[in-house]
């Protein structure tokens, strides 16, 4: 079946939705299609981890977007686009169906990444989707044990957020600490000791070297020879950006497989451009870079349904995130890498922590710091740390 649109927009996420929105202000008429392999419509991502968990007013279709409806764009689910012609303008998915365009955006997000020797099953999953959250909130029942592979952004949410819900959690990471590729040393010793408090058991150091489905759930076995059973494993260990479809387009990608893109959003290919998670885009105060939050999403993915409308308009946004664990929160905007210099002072009851590359800020993190998001933008552009350490909120 042949579909023909002004606007075909690949991917059915956060940065979908923002998309369509985007091009209904600058268009109020034109076509939109919008085309995406999950089988259920876009819904904020973050909540999958965070408020459906410990929010007890939050629901799924309270988190769930409707693009359809708010902006008149008709939205294909459960198909997947395997081709690209960039020169006949059309797009082609897994079933043979054919989806014309006159300007497409790539906003493809990304997999999870897999683990070697670790297959997904009843008992495993590979976290990223509704469809993951529902078999999570099913089989985490009470008592249960689950074993959350992945000491990042992903498993440090789960695994509170599981910890909260009275299922027994162990976490199983390489690095020393919860978050220990994000924070400082003394704020990945706070996060430790809470995660202590609450229970988690912590096998700091350690890897997944295979796993297999037993009558009673799964057993792993570790890379220092230890074996752990459990009834659930969920792992959570980052993404792969999904930009295959571009590179099979003859698209440029970027070295961590995303998609490259210019100041407007565009690719190396006319009418085709890309946003959200798969885009390695300028940033204007950090140089070229790829970010998997969602105010990126968002943000970039309006940025591009503008763009695809015909606005001639820079993309300048320097993203920030969040995270919530236990009673801990912060916001961070730039690069949290503790390899990097790092100044840490201490505000309001919280930590402001500065991230130097070369003697210039190039991250700050906000550390159950509130309201100083843009200030903390506005240090990172100066690239100087204000004298007194402290931001205005």
């Amino acid at each position: 079946m042949r579909h023909d649109y002004d606007y075909l927009i690949i991917g059915a996420g956060m940065t979908a939705d923002a998309a369509a929105r985007g091009i209904r202000e600058i268009d109020p008429a034109g076509s939109i299609g919008i085309v995406g392999d999950e089988s259920d419509p876009p819904v904020r991502r973050p909540a999958l981890s965070k408020d459906l968990w410990i929010d007890d007013d939050a629901t799924l279709t309270g988190s769930t977007l409707d693009p359809a409806a708010d902006t008149g764009a008709e939205v294909f689910l459960g198909q997947r686009i395997t081709g690209l012609d960039p020169q006949g303008k059309v797009a082609t998915s897994a079933t043979g169906d054919e989806f014309g365009y006159g300007r497409a955006l790539i906003a493809t997000g990304g997999t999870p990444r897999h683990l070697d020797g670790l297959e997904p099953s009843e008992h495993v999953i590979y976290y990223r989707t509704v469809a993951d959250y529902r078999r999570l909130r099913e089989a985490a029942q009470p008592d249960t044990h689950a074993v959350v592979v992945g000491g990042g952004y992903i498993g440090s949410e789960i695994a509170a957020a599981l910890s909260q819900n009275d299922v027994h959690v162990t976490m199983v990471f390489p690095e020393d600490a919860p978050g220990a590729g994000r924070f400082p040393t003394e704020i990945a010793e706070q996060v430790t000791a809470r995660y202590g408090q609450a229970g988690v058991q912590l096998r700091a150091g350690t890897g997944v070297d295979s796993g297999h489905d037993t009558a009673e759930g799964v057993q792993l076995t570790l890379d220092d020879g230890s074996t752990l059973d459990a009834d659930l494993v969920v792992v959570g260990l980052g993404l792969q950006p999904a930009g295959d479809l571009a590179e099979s387009a003859g698209i440029d990608r970027s070295d961590d497989g995303g998609i490259v893109v210019d100041d407007h959003l565009r690719t190396s290919v006319d009418d085709v451009f890309a946003a959200g998670d798969v885009a390695s885009y300028l940033d204007p105060r950090l140089g070229r870079r790829r970010v998997e939050h969602e105010d990126n999403a968002t943000t970039m993915g309006q940025a591009a349904g503008r763009a695809l409308a015909g606005a001639d308009e820079k993309y300048a946004h320097t993203p920030m995130f969040y995270s919530d664990l236990f009673d801990l929160g912060y916001e961070a905007v730039g690069r949290m890498d503790p390899s990097l210099e790092t100044d840490v002072v201490e505000q309001d009851g919280g930590s402001v922590v500065y991230y130097l590359d070369d003697g210039r800020v190039v991250g700050v993190l906000l550390w159950n710091v509130w309201n100083a998001v843009d200030a903390a933008k506005s240090v990172i552009e100066s690239g100087t740390r204000p004298e007194s350490g402290l931001l205005k909120s």
